[in-house]
């Protein structure tokens, strides 16, 4: 198997380091040592740790939007579908142990300074409530009401990922998916 690149291990360390520490918790001079990388090197690739984190919050929204556009157009009801997206946050959930949204634990350490990272957080999130949006609108025919319902469950769901994280419990993430569906039964 080859070896990823060195701009490809900066980015994968950077993006292990930032999920387990958060953002603000890890420097570059660790991130290059751990890459096992040059200094010049991750100048050459990254301006700065700003523009790493934009890079890193960048391929995990792209992962994301592949997800979110397969399942929408997959075969299943709008309730299904949404059962399948709260199934997928549970999941998340566990596997890292409770460890929360990263664009949520980084925008908590970032400020208005770093407006490209703000920016990727702003993006990711919106672009989360037009899934949400997008997927009661195969329910609800009004677009008003299909919208305002999509925003409904984008805060359960929001609500859910920050309450799993702050209690290390899945019962959030349970009684928002089933606080969803009810919207569905109407």
């Amino acid at each position: 198997m080859k070896k990823p690149n060195a701009k490809e291990r900066i980015l994968e360390t950077a993006g292990e380091l930032f999920f387990q520490r958060g953002y603000s918790e890890v420097g570059i001079n660790e991130i290059i040592e751990k890459a096992g990388t040059a200094k010049a090197s991750f100048y050459q690739h990254y301006p700065s740790k700003e523009f790493l984190c934009e890079a890193w919050l960048q391929a995990m929204h792209d992962r994301s939007e592949t997800f979110r556009a397969e399942l929408l157009k997959s075969e299943g009801t709008p309730a299904e579908k949404l059962a399948c997206y709260f199934d997928q946050l549970e999941s998340y959930m566990e596997n890292s142990q409770f460890r929360g949204c990263p664009y949520s634990n980084t925008s908590a350490v970032s400020d208005e300074q770093c407006c490209g990272i703000i920016e990727q957080i702003r993006v990711h999130k919106e672009t989360i409530r037009a899934f949400f949006r997008a997927l009661t609108s195969l329910h609800f025919p009004e677009p008003d009401q299909a919208a305002e319902m999509g925003d409904r469950i984008f805060v359960l769901y929001s609500g859910a990922t920050g309450e799993a994280q702050n209690l290390k419990a899945m019962w959030p993430v349970h009684s928002a998916r089933n606080a969803a569906l009810e919207i569905f039964k109407n």
